[in-house]
């Protein structure tokens, strides 16, 4: 799920303190030019889509990004994939295109991980 210009800057806020929980004041205090109102509202349809969780802390919500942005970016790969008409081609593509230390990369993963996830198989 592709995230607009502001979910994308707050995502980048939360990022920014993954593992950690921040008060939504907090991240529209690094948001100048933005009404506090609109951050909530972006942070709440973040944790809508899943990208955030909200806890009570005191009087204020406090919010936290539910994963890295690594493995969000992964994800956006895999959905990317997901709507290729030829994934194949679209492999092979991606592998012909990606740079030396990255082809490296992949290798080293793929050669030690036998396992895929059941979620992605298929797609």
């Amino acid at each position: 799920m592709r995230l607009g210009d502001l979910e994308r800057r707050v995502m980048e806020i939360l990022w920014a303190h993954l593992d950690e929980y921040i008060t939504a004041r907090a991240v529209a205090d690094d948001l100048p030019g933005y009404a506090y109102t609109t951050v909530l509202t972006v942070l709440d349809r973040l944790e809508h889509k899943g990208l955030v969780q909200r806890e009570r802390g005191g009087r204020a919500h406090l919010y936290a990004a539910t994963e890295s942005r690594e493995s969000y970016v992964a994800e956006l790969m895999l959905d990317a994939l997901g709507s290729a008409t030829d994934r194949n081609a679209a492999l092979v593509h991606f592998a012909e295109t990606a740079s030396a230390s990255d082809a490296a990369i992949l290798r080293r993963v793929l050669a030690r991980s036998p396992r895929r996830s059941p979620k992605r198989q298929g797609r």
